[in-house]
């Protein structure tokens, strides 16, 4: 985002090899989503690489101050945040594998100034922090120095406004923790609707965002929170909604709410599989692995994607749609065109993790798909 980057990065490890610390750069190609900003994008990115790198029982420190704190409250106030926002940055989380840990929350921006020319400390500024068109900046160069005018102590008690909500959201996410079970839908995962619309309007909202969280999700605005309640929750049973925001889908299947990651295109692939290797599938769908031996009649299969006008005949010798096949098995309409279809030239052998359509079925189990987590799929079918 700025032409002196890589300058910045020189200095870093100037620094680094000084003090013996090894030192990581990574170099982030960022993509801004309509409608967000480009910081909020950047700042995403730098937590995602950051958790990337943290390993097990590590921590992750960052330099945020009071000052910081003072002007992430006041943004959210002017945004319209409840108390999770009004909470401004929390001292500890997880990222990753480890902790995010903030130790320099009670310390101002002046005490941190001081100290790192006591000690001779050498640093560079961002040209972008004077720029007030950006609006921390304007809250940090106007705003905040007006109100200390008025008020000195604005610093301390903005803070510890932030506390107190702090308290209060970890307080409502305990009651959260304990109700969710109570509207767990009929897949692991899953909310049912029913349930979830029993409650009144402001638990809905805090359940909803609990939930959405816990799967590790961004929390959406309450715009879209409300059209999660109001649009998805309380279409036609047979309909197929959707609400969308950056790294989330929440979809309907029946009565449950589902929070999954946002669905790619239909693979338009015809792959060829062989029983005694791996198939990796295409974007991030996952790979095919077998289970045991094939029958040699069928040593070598197609896998299609999407297959329409073709039946399945199960155990019985009774032939069915594959719609037909889907909606006994419970696959939502929007998961279809994502599932594996063995082929021979007889037609469909195998609709993985869903049904056998052939006694030359093969035995396989359906690895890193991002659905694993519903239980949507069964591991291995050797009949249907």
């Amino acid at each position: 985002m700025q032409p002196g980057s890589a300058d910045w990065a020189r200095h870093c490890r100037r620094v680094c090899d000084q003090l013996g610390v090894a030192l990581t750069v990574r170099r982030l190609s960022l993509q801004p989503i309509r409608g967000e900003s480009l910081e909020a994008v950047a700042r995403e990115a730098r937590l995602s690489a950051f958790a990337d790198l943290v390993q097990p029982g590590e921590l992750v420190a960052t330099g945020q101050h009071r000052d910081d704190q003072a002007e992430t409250v006041l943004l959210a106030l002017l945004r319209g945040s409840g108390p999770r926002g009004l909470a401004g940055m929390i001292a500890e989380r997880p990222i990753g594998a480890g902790r995010l840990v903030r130790p320099l929350l009670d310390w101002t921006r002046a005490d941190l100034q001081a100290y790192a020319k006591t000690r001779g400390l050498t640093w560079i500024e961002d040209p972008s922090n004077a720029n007030t068109d950006i609006d921390r900046n304007l809250v940090r160069h106007q705003v905040l120095p007006l109100l200390r005018r008025r008020w000195p102590a604005a610093g301390v008690t903005i803070a510890r406004s932030a506390r107190h909500c702090a308290d209060a959201t970890a307080l409502l996410d305990r009651w959260a923790d304990a109700e969710l079970p109570a509207i767990a839908g009929s897949r692991p995962g899953t909310l049912a609707i029913k349930d979830l619309l029993r409650r009144d309007e402001g638990q809905q909202r805090a359940l909803l965002r609990r939930a959405i969280e816990q799967q590790g999700f961004r929390v959406p605005s309450e715009r879209i929170l409300a059209r999660i309640l109001n649009e998805l929750a309380r279409a036609r049973l047979d309909a197929s909604p959707l609400v969308a925001w950056p790294g989330c889908e929440a979809r309907r299947y029946r009565g449950d709410i589902y929070l999954i990651e946002p669905l790619p295109p239909v693979p338009s692939v015809n792959l060829r599989w062989r029983a005694d290797r791996e198939l990796v599938l295409p974007a991030w769908l996952g790979r095919i692995e077998p289970v045991g031996q094939m029958p040699s009649s069928s040593r070598e299969l197609r896998v299609q994607f999407a297959p329409t006008g073709l039946y399945c005949r199960g155990a019985d010798g009774r032939r069915r749609t594959l719609k037909k096949v889907w909606q006994q098995a419970g696959i939502p309409v929007w998961l279809r065109g994502y599932v594996p279809v063995f082929l021979d030239d007889g037609g469909p052998v195998l609709i993985t993790g869903v049904a056998a359509c052939s006694t030359a079925a093969p035995a396989v189990r359906w690895y890193g798909h991002p659905w694993e987590r519903y239980g949507v799929f069964r591991e291995a079918l050797t009949d249907s």
